[in-house]
Parts: C-alpha cells; structure tokens; sequence
C-alpha cells in the first residue's frame, strides 16, 4: 500500500511540475524583457532540481536513448507523458527553426510512446502527431 502512496505522489508530483512550468513559460508574461530562452533555462533547471530530471539530457540523446531514459522515472504516466510532449510542441513553436525541429520530433515521440503505453485510442493525440509531422516536412 505505501509504494502505491509514493508512485501516486511521484506521478503528481511530476505533473504539477510540467503544468507550473507550462504557465511559467507559455502563459502570460509580465515581464516581457525576459526572453523565452532564459524562461527555458530555468526550466531545464527547474525539471533538474525538483525531479533530478535532465531535459538535455532527453533532448540530445537519440530517440531510443531518450525513451529509455524517460521510462526510468515512475510519475512519468501517460497524462504527464502528454503534459511533457505538449510543452516541447509549444516550445518548438516559440523559437528558431534550428532548434525547433528537435523539439518537434522528440514531442512526436513522446505522443507515440503514450499511443503505446495507453489502451485507449486518443484522436486529438492523433492529431498532436500528424500536425508535428507536417511541421517536419517543411
């Protein structure tokens, strides 16, 4: 019963991370002299301190490496699983091209490895996968 308790704490844990990082990042700003890249650094910085989880690490590793990598942290479940994917999605949005297509496709696959690991069929997923994949293409 209790490694029950701490898997659930661990998964909320992690998902209260990604949803505060999303606002800090994606919401409004009231300080529009700070720029993205620097909210980012600090949210690399953020996801190291709070869940010992490196983003570059994830970023630069090759897909498999980084699915695997992924995988070895317990709260990550499907709905942070999205959560996190989302926020690569809205991130590639917000910076240069170079950078973006990293993004994008680590998002892509983050979205497979939920199709995966989910029993039930998700169209607006779906839909998450094929707009990266357009954005891909051009």
């Amino acid at each position: 019963m209790e490694q029950k308790d701490y898997l659930k704490r661990e998964i909320e844990k992690i998902g209260l991370i990604i949803a505060a990082i999303r606002q800090k990042l994606l919401g409004g700003k009231a300080c529009t002299a700070v720029t993205i890249e620097r909210d980012f650094e600090v949210t690399k910085e953020m996801l190291l301190s709070s869940i010992n989880f490196d983003l570059d690490q994830f970023l630069n590793n090759e897909n498999e490496s980084s699915m695997a990598y992924i995988q070895t942290f317990s709260g990550f479940n499907v709905e942070n699983l999205e959560s996190l994917a989302l926020f690569l999605m809205q991130i590639a949005h917000n910076i240069e091209t170079a950078k973006a297509h990293k993004y994008l496709e680590k998002s892509m696959h983050l979205f497979e490895l939920c199709n995966q690991k989910d029993k039930t069929y998700s169209a607006e997923r779906e839909s998450k996968v094929l707009e990266i994949k357009s954005a891909l293409m051009y």
